[in-house]
């Protein structure tokens, strides 16, 4: 069972927070479904796969958990968890990482939940649109459709969010583009 948990621990907790938009909301749903799952794992039919099968159990959880729950915001700052840096990144390159992993995680969190939930999946833990449509309940169909929606909808929130800088990447303008059009008209003459 450990190592169930330790093959599909990302997988879950990436599919609870897609729905509550909370890390440690999503590792007490996560903690929840394991157990759950522990105490079915004995009338597991094999009818889908394991990995499907534990990831409908905790997005069961996590959708109890979001019925239940108050209106309450919880005070406090998301941590770094999960940023990929290594020991020679600048500051800058970190603080970097950091704001683009910002950025995206809040187009996500702002997609509506249909979508982020089966762009989690699909994008995020690599489910097949098989896996995705029986985790969620949908024809393959629909998940192609809100992956689809889910894409343009973050395409468009981070375009509002990294605008200019988006437009800015890899630009030519100002020196380069001087340079360039000098050795260019140098090179066909007066």
């Amino acid at each position: 069972f450990e190592l169930l948990m330790r093959r599909y621990n990302q997988r879950l907790f990436r599919a609870a927070r897609a729905v509550l938009r909370d890390d440690a909301e999503a590792e007490d749903v996560l903690q929840e479904a394991w157990v759950r799952a522990f105490a079915a794992l004995g009338r597991f039919e094999g009818r889908a796969s394991v990995g499907t099968w534990l990831v409908k159990i905790a997005l069961h959880e996590a959708f109890a958990r979001r019925r239940r729950r108050q209106r309450f915001v919880a005070l406090g700052t998301e941590d770094d968890m999960g940023l990929e840096t290594t020991p020679g990144d600048s500051p800058e390159a970190r603080a970097s990482t950091r704001e683009l992993h910002a950025a995206l995680a809040g187009a996500i969190d702002a997609l509506p939940e249909g979508l982020r939930v089966a762009f989690v999946l699909r994008e995020v833990e690599g489910l097949s649109t098989a896996e995705t449509a029986e985790a969620l309940g949908l024809s393959p169909d629909n998940v192609k459709v809100r992956l689809h929606r889910a894409r343009a909808a973050l395409r468009r929130g981070l375009e509002r969010v990294l605008g200019t800088e988006l437009r800015a990447v890899h630009g030519f303008d100002g020196a380069r583009c001087d340079r360039v059009v000098a050795a260019v008209m140098a090179r066909i003459g007066p």
